[in-house]
């Protein structure tokens, strides 16, 4: 009986590390601690609702930090953009390589909450959300 707990318990722990390691879909920090972390705004430029909700559970299950939820300015965006909000584009290229390479601008500020903000436009049924 006790061999086989302990059987159990060495293939849980295996496979815990293998996912860790190889569970990642699409090329999101791995673990964490591998990357810096990448704080995210989402707005939803679209008139479709929920849809922003939908995006920032995939980003967190890439290893994102999702700091803020809500509409855009307007929903009539007909493109999604990646806004790089810090000097170096480095977080903004690889949020927008996770969802599939949406264009990337730079628009640096001095936000103390995100580093990149997603702007989903009308065009948001071309992202990569896995499925």
């Amino acid at each position: 009986m006790g061999t086989w707990v302990l059987a159990l318990l060495v293939l849980a722990l295996a496979l815990s590390w293998a996912w860790a390691r190889f569970g990642r879909r699409h090329g999101g920090p791995a673990r964490p601690g591998a990357a810096p972390v990448v704080r995210v705004q989402v707005l939803n430029g679209s008139s479709e609702g929920g849809v922003a909700g939908r995006l920032a559970s995939f980003l967190r299950e890439g290893g994102f930090h999702v700091v803020e939820v809500r509409n855009a300015d307007r929903d009539d965006y007909f493109a999604t953009l990646v806004v790089a909000r810090r000097e170096d584009p480095a977080a903004a290229l690889a949020v927008a390589r996770y969802l599939g390479g949406p264009p990337v601008i730079r628009q640096a500020w001095g936000s103390d909450q995100a580093d990149v903000t997603v702007v989903l436009g009308s065009d948001r049924s071309r992202l990569r959300l896995g499925q």
